[in-house]
């Protein structure tokens, strides 16, 4: 389709309204752009694609989905991010975190949203044994995805913070893999990002741990779900945040694992936000903000390494 100026494209246009030659300030009318076409243009740029139901593999005998926020092809950057719904480990779903699947989108990266089974279906390490398998999916469809292999990250909240945290801390810990498709494909990520998320869970009394690990979880299997085991050298660069009113997860949580890594040499980051509650970012303009932290760091940890 070819789309003409309105006044520039067709100088008869001052004939039909009426005029006999060209009235005082046409001349400069015409050259002013077409806006309504260069925000249509504008608007197609910005759209992120969404792909809904995609199968990324199965857990307990099912389809496990996703759902893939394709960048503008524009701006796309090549840099794949999981995102982690939270819930407790026995509610939500993969949808919850469509807005920063889109906020990302904008900005170059291609999201990918997945479920994990929640405790009603199925006990620990089924939960991070999904989110493996969720990261072998995106590093075996890396060219279908447009994304590299090598520079995934994981970003989760609360519940899926902690799986965010456990999948970059026990790279290639057997125990967590499960057979859920894409058997010797690495689960390893280049960055983790968690939004106030559960770092020790052997430390106090979790409210959704009998369910997660069933009754009489040991301290040895508690420690072993619980990220601050994993906090060496070998940890990928990470973002922390969250809330210091947090009623939750006490903000103790994540700054334990800050010390933690930051001790061990990773590169890591945590942004504290003042006065805020668990799950604060569900405010539009603080969710918002958490995304340009999130952008800021992946553009200086992933996209430019």
């Amino acid at each position: 389709m070819i789309c003409l100026h309105p006044y520039r494209e067709r100088p008869e246009a001052w004939r039909r309204m009426g005029f006999r030659r060209p009235p005082r300030g046409w001349a400069r009318l015409s050259r002013i752009p077409h806006q309504g076409l260069e925000t249509m243009t504008a608007a197609i740029q910005d759209r992120v694609t969404t792909r809904e139901g995609v199968i990324f593999g199965t857990g307990g005998g099912r389809e496990l989905r996703c759902d893939i926020y394709e960048p503008p092809a524009a701006v796309k950057n090549g840099i794949g991010v999981l995102l982690i719904h939270g819930g407790g480990w026995s509610s939500g779903d993969r949808s919850q975190l469509k807005g920063y699947g889109l906020l990302l989108g904008r900005r170059g990266y291609t999201c990918i949203a997945g479920e994990s089974r929640l405790t009603g279906e199925a006990l620990w390490p089924a939960q991070i044994e999904d989110v493996k398998c969720a990261i072998r999916y995106a590093r075996a469809n890396a060219k279908d995805l447009g994304i590299d292999p090598d520079r995934l990250v994981i970003s989760g909240n609360s519940a899926g913070g902690h799986l965010s945290l456990m999948a970059g801390g026990a790279m290639g810990v057997a125990g967590f893999e499960g057979d859920g498709g894409n058997a010797g494909v690495s689960s390893d990520v280049a960055a983790v990002i968690s939004f106030y998320p559960p770092t020790g869970l052997e430390r106090r009394s979790w409210g959704g741990l009998p369910a997660l690990f069933g009754e009489g979880a040991t301290q040895e299997t508690l420690k072993g779900a619980s990220p601050l085991t994993y906090a060496t050298i070998k940890f990928p660069p990470t973002l922390l945040i969250h809330g210091n009113r947090d009623e939750l997860v006490p903000e103790g949580e994540v700054i334990r694992m800050y010390e933690a890594l930051n001790t061990a040499g990773v590169p890591v980051e945590m942004h504290m936000f003042a006065a805020q509650p668990h799950g604060f970012d569900a405010d539009p303009k603080l969710g918002r903000q958490c995304a340009e932290i999130m952008l800021s760091f992946m553009d200086r940890f992933v996209l430019g390494r």
